[in-house]
């Protein structure tokens, strides 16, 4: 199965739309996407994963470097809509939280910057 990415801006947020299985051999793909937008100083990004029917630990890795790296330059990645199986995975491996996810890309999209600690 093969991997589209899809990008919109929405405001100061980019909506980074992905559908497929994302394993190890398609999370290049998304990985080589998500530098492009981080090089051209998009900080803000929410992963539409509606569409995404698989995502093994090497997905998993792409969102955790996309965290570290906007989180870097002060920006923010959000997860939206992801289908049960893997919402199942972010949740087993405790990615649930630290990647803020939401039920839908609006939510993501206009959700509240959570307050410094």
């Amino acid at each position: 199965m093969s991997l589209t990415v899809q990008t919109e801006q929405r405001g100061d947020m980019v909506v980074v739309s992905v559908a497929g299985e994302l394993d190890m051999a398609t999370a290049p793909q998304l990985q080589d996407q998500i530098s492009d937008l981080l090089e051209k100083g998009r900080t803000r990004l929410v992963f539409d994963l509606a569409e995404v029917s698989f995502c093994d630990s090497t997905g998993l890795s792409v969102f955790v470097r996309a965290k570290n790296s906007t989180d870097d330059a002060g920006g923010v990645v959000r997860l939206a809509a992801p289908q049960r199986g893997v919402l199942r995975i972010l949740e087993v491996s405790g990615l649930v939280e630290v990647l803020h996810t939401y039920p839908s890309v609006d939510e993501a999209v206009t959700a509240e910057e959570p307050a410094l600690d």
